[in-house]
C-alpha cells in the first residue's frame, strides 16, 4: 500500500487564541500539518480523485482562525488533528502551532502527533 506524507507548512493564519488579555485580539500564528496518508492500491492516474486533496486542511484551518477562539494552542493542534484523521486514508498526523509575536526575541509553540484507530 503506498504511502505518502502530504505537508501545509507555515501557514499564517490571524486567530484569537491566548489568555492573557492583550491575546483578546486575534493574532498571528503559524500552522504546520503533516499527513501520513495510506492510499489502496498504487496511484495509477494524475488526479486529484485518486489522492487526499490538501485545499481541505487549509480552508478548515481558515474557517477556524475566522469563527472560533482557542484559548490554547493544544487545543488548537488537537483540533487540526481531528480535522485531518476525519479522513480515513490520514494514519498519522503532525500538527504545529507557533505564536509569532508574543515575545519579543522568540516564537512559542506546541505541537502534536496522533495516530488513527484501527
Amino acid at each position: 500500500m503506498p504511502e505518502f506524507t502530504t505537508i501545509l507548512d507555515r501557514l499564517a493564519v490571524m486567530i484569537r487564541l491566548g489568555i492573557h488579555d492583550f491575546e483578546a485580539e486575534p493574532q498571528r500564528v503559524i500552522v504546520s500539518v503533516e499527513m501520513t496518508v495510506d492510499y489502496p492500491e498504487p496511484l495509477r492516474d494524475d488526479t486529484i480523485e485518486q489522492v487526499l486533496d490538501y485545499d481541505f486542511v487549509r480552508e478548515r484551518i481558515v474557517a477556524l482562525a475566522a469563527e472560533r477562539r482557542f484559548a490554547l494552542q493544544e487545543t488548537l493542534c488537537e483540533t487540526v488533528a481531528g480535522l485531518c484523521l476525519a479522513d480515513a486514508r490520514v494514519r498519522r498526523v503532525k500538527v504545529r502551532t507557533m505564536k509569532t509575536d508574543v515575545y519579543p526575541d522568540a516564537r512559542i509553540g506546541c505541537e502534536i502527533v496522533r495516530v488513527s484507530e484501527p
